[in-house]
């Protein structure tokens, strides 16, 4: 009988990496095309209108942009309460990491999912919440006469409050995978309690706290619907600056500009935060999260789980249950009133009863799950399959892992006001659709579905796929077979925050959602901005409505999330 020689294996090598490369770049047609046409083309648009006269580019639009004293300011607040916003998230937040890592105590799964409401929640409605603590005719204002609404401090604690979860899921994530055995064999060695942690935990989990920092600058450098609210007209952000020069002003150059500042800032956090998922998905030994929780021991533990609930309390329930209250305290006395003007439009605010925002909203955000599932599916498989193929194919499929990430940065006040200048005329005459809103909304949904399959789709043995190709079976039936059934949780919690997600996107919506079809975060917003005690009622009532929608989604996630299901 013949023996395959060393050439024949060669070339069935071969084969199996061109026919690997082929199947990686076929699954993200379908993600490049959506991203291509749904973001690059919207936000290339804007920035063309703004910076090309004729056939020429005005890049020097730049330099005078960034001259200019008023726009300098927006750049330095920006950068300032995003770092100070950061510092003080890392402060407040590390020690419930541990906690939730370490501890094992009733009712942490609830818990769990109460300091995640906070993280889906649109701004505009965090905005709301801490306006109706710490503005006029608010909580404190009504105590003690103390109004924080337009000062620094009332933006960066609605930060905190907003970005909470973020470090406490993502540090706490793989802190409570790491073996804590390492740090109690350090200790027998002589090291103190703080030495051995300084020298063997920190070290681990440093690139879970730098992502978990690089992804709080990110969200607080483009905060736009808590300095709306919050920041009158003192404080200002570049998101919120780009939406005044481009709703207000109609100065697109202006808007253009800094666009691209925010941009390259953006794309240079994005890479710096791909290195540090990198460095955390390798060279760790992870063991069974629930190896590694045990009950709280001596004084210490349980003070240290008393103040993180006394956190969580002062920071997450307190602006939560003032926004409750506001919506139930009409002049009259409490009672259901701003509930029951929701299902009238003889306010005038609307066309419609500001009460149809809630069905309106739910349809979007249903249709925009299913895009953000299916694109943010195909992408997180062909990731997966890339994360050991080398040649040109793997470099593309790795380098498209970092631009999934750019709706969540990158402007969503440009993305809305591109698709209206952009999706305009056949094929794809989209401004009268009402499709046009869960695209927007599927945007940011597809990251969240992505950063929440990818690390279940890698922890799959890669010896299961292969037995089951061995044996004949198709690619596509090696995913139905092998894959689905192990990572149909994470498909469930991906899809579910894709649907909070999409829920309370702002600041694309806020350009594109008709009038007589508003989203629930565009009439909050629109409330808001009219005077009288009515409006104001029925803004924290709608905000009511969606925190509590949002926490109900939150609370059956967690019912079927497991300790490995992604990294949110």
């Amino acid at each position: 009988m013949a023996v395959a020689g060393p050439e024949v294996a060669e070339g069935a090598r071969l084969r199996k990496d061109v026919r690997g490369s082929a199947l990686r770049l076929g699954l993200l047609v379908v993600p490049v095309a959506f991203f291509a046409v749904f973001f690059a083309y919207p936000v290339a648009a804007i920035v063309a209108r703004g910076l090309k006269v004729g056939e020429a580019w005005q890049f020097g639009r730049i330099g005078d942009v960034l001259a200019d004293p008023d726009l300098q300011h927006v750049l330095w607040f920006t950068t300032w309460q995003a770092l100070a916003s950061t510092g003080l998230t890392l402060l407040v937040a590390l020690p419930g990491a541990y906690v939730f890592a370490r501890f094992d105590f009733p009712g942490k799964q609830l818990l769990r999912a109460v300091v995640t409401v906070p993280f889906v929640l649109p701004t505009v409605v965090v905005g709301t919440a801490f306006l109706a603590l710490l503005g006029r005719g608010g909580v404190l204002d009504e105590l003690w006469g103390l109004r924080l609404d337009t000062t620094a401090w009332a933006i960066l604690l609605a930060h905190v409050f907003f970005n909470y979860a973020v470090v406490v899921r993502t540090v706490g994530g793989l802190w409570a995978q790491l073996d804590p055995r390492q740090e109690e064999a350090a200790r027998m060695l002589g090291a103190s309690r703080f030495a051995a942690w300084r020298k063997v935990t920190l070290p681990a989990l440093g690139p879970a706290v730098a992502g978990a920092a690089l992804m709080v600058f990110l969200f607080t450098f483009t905060s736009f619907g808590v300095v709306q609210i919050l920041g009158g007209p003192t404080f200002t952000t570049l998101e919120a600056e780009i939406y005044r020069q481009t709703a207000q002003l109609l100065a697109l150059d202006t808007a253009a500009a800094l666009t691209l500042v925010q941009f390259a800032a953006v794309g240079a956090i994005l890479a710096v935060h791909a290195w540090t998922v990198r460095r955390r998905e390798s060279a760790l030994r992870l063991v069974d999260a629930a190896q590694t929780a045990r009950r709280p021991q001596g004084p210490a533990q349980w003070a240290l789980l008393g103040g993180v609930l006394l956190t969580v309390l002062l920071l997450i329930l307190v602006p939560l249950g003032v926004l409750v209250e506001r919506s139930l305290h009409p002049s009259s006395g409490y009672g259901l009133d701003y509930f029951r003007a929701l299902t009238s439009a003889d306010g005038g605010a609307f066309l419609v009863p500001p009460i149809e925002a809630i069905a309106n909203s739910v349809e979007y955000a249903l249709a925009a799950t299913a895009i953000a599932v299916t694109v943010g599916g195909l992408a997180a498989v062909a990731l997966t399959r890339s994360r050991h193929g080398g040649g040109a194919a793997g470099r593309i499929v790795r380098g498209f892992d970092a631009l999934l990430m750019l709706p969540l940065g990158v402007s969503a006040v440009t993305v809305g006001f591109g698709f209206l200048i952009t999706l305009d005329e056949p094929p794809l005459d989209l401004r009268a659709s009402w499709i046009l809103v869960p695209l927007a909304q599927a945007l940011v949904g597809v990251p969240f579905v992505v950063r929440t399959m990818l690390p279940v789709l890698r922890a799959v043995d890669e010896r299961l796929r292969e037995a089951a190709a061995v044996l004949g079976a198709s690619p596509w039936r090696v995913w139905r077979e092998v894959d689905l059934p192990l990572v149909r949780r994470a498909l469930l919690v991906a899809a579910g925050f894709a649907f909070a997600v999409s829920l309370g996107e702002f600041g694309a919506t806020v350009f594109i959602a008709r009038p007589d079809q508003p989203t629930l975060p565009v009439a909050v917003a629109t409330l808001l901005g009219r005077a009288g005690e009515l409006n104001y009622g029925q803004a924290m009532a709608l905000s009511t409505l969606l925190m509590l929608v949002c926490a109900v989604s939150l609370l059956l996630l967690e019912r079927i999330r497991t300790d490995r299901t992604g990294e949110f």
